[in-house]
C-alpha cells in the first residue's frame, strides 16, 4: 500500500519526486537553502549523487543545484512510496 512519507534529500532514490516540507536545522540552514531557491511547498526532484557522502544534485523549478551532502540531509521531502 502506497502512502505519503516524509526522507531527506540523502534517502531519496534518484530520479524521484516529492515536496518540500521543512528543514532539520536552524534559522541559519533555512535561510541559506531558501537564498538557494529550496523553499517549502516547491516541488523538487533528486537528479544524482556523488559516491558515498559526495554531494548530490538537485532540480527546482528549472533549475538544479549542488548541495552537500550535510546541507541535504537537512531538507526534508515528503514523497509518495
Amino acid at each position: 500500500m502506497a502512502g505519503k512519507k516524509v526522507v531527506s534529500l540523502v534517502e531519496m532514490a534518484l530520479g524521484e519526486g516529492g515536496f518540500v516540507v521543512g528543514f532539520a536545522g536552524g534559522h541559519g540552514v533555512a535561510r541559506r537553502l531558501e537564498a538557494m531557491g529550496v523553499r517549502v511547498g516547491r516541488p523538487i526532484i533528486k537528479k544524482s549523487q556523488g559516491f558515498l557522502r559526495g554531494p548530490l544534485t538537485i532540480q527546482i523549478g528549472g533549475t538544479q543545484i549542488g548541495l552537500g551532502h550535510g546541507m541535504a540531509h537537512k531538507v526534508l521531502v515528503e514523497v509518495e512510496r
